[in-house]
């Protein structure tokens, strides 16, 4: 069975040029997305579109926010928020490589690659300075990709962004990611254990962290010229709150909120998360 097969949902193949599959079509919950594939040196990223629309992307003035996961997870768990952002502009959500649907790249990818990645898909879909919002891992390769491709996007958001120095061994980070685990919904849990151990898989996950926890995220922060946002729940407990705020102050132009939550909060806040992100857009 295809990976990106889901239970109660239907799907539906466009023909692009050239003959190739360009769009899958399903309905999750009532709500119709576009998905697509893309290859980008080997490695593999899978798009979806919410909600599902089939003209040019590069079309119209709204806004565009792309949602970039964490470690172990996918895209899955950006579905609350993405039906929030959708009533304010166009959203793309990613697997990246190795995670979700997107195939495993059987080798070590490096939060750089991650970034590179992202990067080609935005260049090829043609999104003109989208605002990029990145979780946990996902903040990390955002970060890097305004780093390392500054003429891509003026306004990132890193929400919950990664595990601050002191707490960036391994055994440390587990016992922390349990802890969160506790004060997460059943279902945000849910969705953690089988995108972990069915999607993603052990291998890669353990792979992954290591390349997790050796990346400096404030290393880069004092030569962003992008707008930053970091956001962090106050009931966090991988990433505190006096981590983000004092990350935040290391960039030239930076603003730290905090909203009630946990680690994922943006599937547990949705409509607040969303207005800041909102709000971060239009400044």
């Amino acid at each position: 069975m295809d990976r990106g097969a889901h239970r109660g949902g239907g799907r539906r193949g466009r023909r692009g040029p050239a003959g190739e599959d360009r769009y899958r079509e399903r309905v999750i919950d009532g709500a119709r997305y576009l998905t697509s594939r893309q290859e980008h040196e080997s490695l593999t990223i899978v798009v979806e579109r919410f909600p599902a629309r089939r003209d040019d992307p590069a079309d119209g003035d709204d806004p565009v926010f792309v949602l970039v996961h964490g470690l172990g997870v996918s895209s899955r768990y950006f579905r609350p928020l993405a039906a929030q952002l959708a009533r304010r502009g166009r959203v793309f959500v990613v697997d990246l490589p190795g995670y979700g649907r997107a195939p495993d790249p059987r080798g070590r990818v490096s939060i750089a690659d991650h970034a590179r990645v992202l990067a080609g898909m935005l260049v090829e879909l043609g999104l003109d300075r989208p605002v990029l919002v990145g979780h946990s891992m996902g903040a990390q390769v955002v970060a890097m990709l305004a780093a390392e491709h500054p003429g891509v996007t003026d306004r990132i958001v890193l929400m919950a962004p990664t595990n601050e120095p002191g707490r960036r061994r391994f055994w440390s980070a587990t016992a922390h990611l349990l802890l969160d685990a506790l004060r997460e919904p059943p279902r945000v849990f849910a969705i953690a254990v089988t995108d972990y151990f069915l999607r993603c898989g052990p291998g890669y996950l353990l792979r992954q962290s290591g390349v997790m926890l050796a990346d400096r995220i404030e290393d880069r922060m004092p030569g962003l010229d992008a707008k930053v946002l970091v956001l962090c729940g106050d009931r966090d407990a991988i990433v505190r709150a006096p981590w983000s705020r004092a990350l935040a102050g290391l960039a030239p132009d930076a603003a730290f909120q905090e909203v009630a939550g946990a680690h994922v909060v943006m599937h547990t806040d949705p409509v607040t998360v969303a207005e800041r992100i909102a709000e971060h857009a239009s400044r």
